[in-house]
């Protein structure tokens, strides 16, 4: 389980009195904790990524309106530290051969809305890990729009 992996990396950390990688994992562990909490008992894996990727698009934001070159290092080290907990997401060709199967329907819809619509299903229920962006562009590769 993730929160497994979080727990033995602020142990780790710690251990290489390493506080930017510990205070920052112990942040994303208290983050799913305040689910499990909420939840009432232990949150799926796919929640706790949903829960990393939060913390690191909040540091994204952040870091685009921080001055402190300081700070934007700090903030793009914590993204590292977090994106080494979430499985790497299929780069758009990857995600072109994936959809593969439904190529001939995502041609044929009348506009990029459904037809990214039927690619995200398609994707979802292969529980292929993909980012929306990255969706849109193998859809309009497809498409040739």
């Amino acid at each position: 389980m993730l929160i497994d992996a979080i727990k033995s990396q602020i142990t780790v950390a710690m251990k290489a009195r390493d506080t930017l990688a510990k205070d920052i994992l112990r942040v994303a562990l208290g983050e799913i904790q305040t689910a499990e909490a909420r939840a009432g008992g232990p949150v799926p894996d796919e929640e706790a990524q949903r829960i990393l990727k939060k913390l690191v698009k909040s540091n994204e934001e952040t870091m685009a309106i921080a001055k402190d070159p300081d700070t934007q290092a700090k903030l793009k080290r914590e993204n590292e530290i977090l994106g080494g907990l979430l499985p790497k997401a299929l780069s758009v060709d990857d995600i072109v051969a994936a959809l593969a199967p439904v190529a001939d329907a995502i041609k044929a819809a009348k506009a990029d809305g459904p037809a990214m619509g039927l690619a995200m299903k398609h994707l979802k229920q292969a529980g292929a890990p993909v980012e929306a962006p990255d969706v849109t562009a193998a859809v309009k590769a497809i498409r040739g729009s």
